[in-house]
């Protein structure tokens, strides 16, 4: 697209248009605010500088400001275009030094018409790959603001955290989902949260309401906030972070990670984060079940690759591994309650909900009554994830506002798919469950080396006095075992279908199916990052949006399966 020659003012081009131009694949993007409080233009003018990062495409900002009919020209004084009837293009449009366009335009008080709508979107769309609209909607939403949502290709309708807020999206909702193409799944409600600020509960009134909230942005500038160039420089990380997973999913770049099941072997999952954090690769959203729940809890709270390390490997410390254990008298529903491990959890992220959290996280269980698969995303995080990896036998389920849950490795052990419904674009899958013919192959790597170093005294002391088998109830061959590798074996196909949905897969090369051998978590986390540090360049591919195709890796040398 070529503009011509341009000249600078106030330090920012003026750029002519050109009519007649190729229409080229478009986006246009509502950016409404309900609360008058919240400092849209700061929001607003923070997603197009990021948009125009992260896609290196022409993005025009429109700011719609209510328009007093004194000031239309003729007054003396220079009046602003207006958006009433057809929309024309002006001759020349402002480009800041950020990189996006910048068009203001008046509304006044009567209303703009569905027409004048529609050729605002079809002239700007003729010349920019990305429109954003900023709009005011208030206290109560002009009618005129439902034409624009049903000519946008997504539309964020941002809101401050409060009880009142949930009862002003609800109609907007409600008629959007009744008029825009696909139920209005593109309108999403966003919450805005200052600076210390915690949701109060505002996730999960809204997710009763029939209206969950997309996403939150944290530490939300508000009226008053503005600099003295009036552009949010220094603005707190937190912010910064939200707007440009925003401009992302805008782009359609948005990068998830899926953290599979697998109990202790999911201390490699702290590998492979280690290893994308250190290459400065940003997830935008996380989705675990059971250990990838309890990893990915920790990280989406704020712990840091070295953090999350440090508190695996406490567990190596003596007597550490017994003090996750509570049993459950009388063992009817199972034989652990699992409250010290939600507790060890909690010793870190608190009692902090999904809207508090530094990154969008899922967590999947299986509801035990109907056994479908149920993904948390709002209320208390430590709970939810509590229900995750409470494995069926083993541990009692767990009751969330009078539903039962149990682990959720049983109906959805790498949840994939979870990600692609939120509209994530690019997924990595950290799939740590081996399948048979890397087990196989691990059996038969052991029998081999112990034919090599001979007979072992302490396993012949074993064979004579099998004390092991009888008071361990995790030993190969007992009770407890037996269930842990059945649940494993339940998962295997459905993981290895998941996999089969990612852009790329991180398999750890783990060839023992020992689910309880958590004092080890240094070996798994090695596993992680030599995993990851393999395919690292495959990740930079995938994230700089190169096509992937990855094929499922098999054992080194597969051993077939004798019947």
């Amino acid at each position: 697209m070529s503009f011509g020659r341009s000249a600078r003012a106030n330090g920012e081009t003026l750029l002519p248009i050109e009519v007649g131009q190729k229409t080229l694949p478009h986006q246009v993007v509502t950016l409404a605010f309900l609360s008058d409080q919240i400092s849209a233009d700061l929001i607003s003018e923070q997603l197009a500088r990021s948009l125009c990062v992260e896609t290196k495409a022409s993005v025009v900002l429109v700011r719609l400001e209510p328009l007093a009919d004194e000031n239309r020209a003729g007054n003396g004084a220079r009046s602003e275009p207006f958006l009433n009837g057809e929309f024309h293009m002006p001759a020349e449009v402002r480009q800041t030094e950020a990189g996006f366009h910048f068009i203001t335009l008046g509304v006044r008080s009567d209303p703009p018409t569905p027409a004048g709508i529609a050729s605002l979107v079809d002239q700007l769309s003729r010349h920019f790959r990305y429109v954003l609209i900023e709009a005011h909607a208030g206290a109560s939403p002009a009618p005129w603001l439902t034409e624009l949502l049903l000519r946008s290709s997504a539309a964020y309708l941002f809101a401050t955290a409060t009880a009142e807020n949930v009862r002003r999206l609800t109609p907007v909702m409600r008629e959007a989902r009744a008029r825009c193409p696909g139920g209005g799944v593109h309108v999403k409600p966003i919450g805005c949260l200052a600076a210390g600020e915690s949701s109060d509960g505002f996730d999960l009134l809204a997710q009763r309401a029939g209206i969950p909230v997309h996403w939150f942005v944290h530490d939300t500038p508000f009226c008053g906030d503005e600099t003295e160039s009036g552009f949010p420089t220094g603005t707190p990380g937190l912010f910064q972070a939200d707007i440009r997973r925003m401009a992302r999913e805008v782009g359609g770049r948005l990068l998830g990670l899926a953290l599979s099941s697998g109990a202790a072997k999911g201390f490699a999952h702290v590998g492979v984060i280690q290893v994308l954090e250190e290459n400065g690769i940003e997830v935008d959203v996380v989705a675990g079940a059971s250990m990838g729940a309890y990893v990915g809890a920790l990280w989406a709270h704020g712990c840091d690759g070295g953090e999350l390390e440090r508190l695996s490997r406490e567990l190596e410390r003596r007597w550490a591994l017994w003090s996750l254990i509570d049993p459950a008298f009388p063992p009817r529903r199972g034989f652990l309650r699992g409250l010290a491990v939600k507790k060890r959890l909690m010793r870190t992220i608190g009692e902090s909900s999904f809207a508090d959290l530094a990154r969008p996280l899922r967590v999947v269980a299986a509801n035990l009554a109907t056994l479908e698969r149920v993904v948390f995303s709002s209320g208390e995080v430590a709970a939810a994830v509590h229900a995750s990896i409470a494995v069926p036998g083993i541990c009692v389920p767990i009751t969330i506002d009078g539903e039962v849950y149990t682990d959720g490795g049983i109906v959805d052990p790498l949840p994939v798919d979870v990600l692609r419904e939120m509209g994530v674009a690019h997924v990595i899958a950290v799939n740590v469950i081996p399948t048979p013919d890397r087990i196989r192959s691990g059996i038969q790597q052991e029998l081999e080396l112990a034919r090599r170093n001979g007979a072992n005294p302490r396993k012949l002391f074993r064979k004579i006095l099998p004390l092991d088998q009888h008071v361990n109830y995790f030993a190969r061959g007992n009770l407890l075992e037996i269930l842990m590798r059945s649940v494993h074996g339940a998962q295997i196909r459905m993981a290895e279908a998941s996999c089969q949905q990612a852009d790329l897969v991180v398999r750890p090369d783990i060839y023992d199916d020992r689910w309880v051998d958590y004092r080890n978590p240094g070996k798994f986390i090695a596993l992680g990052r030599q995993a990851a540090e393999r395919q690292l360049e495959e990740i930079k591919s995938l994230v700089a949006g190169k096509e992937m195709n990855h094929e499922q890796q098999s054992a080194p040398e597969p051993v077939a399966a004798a019947v």
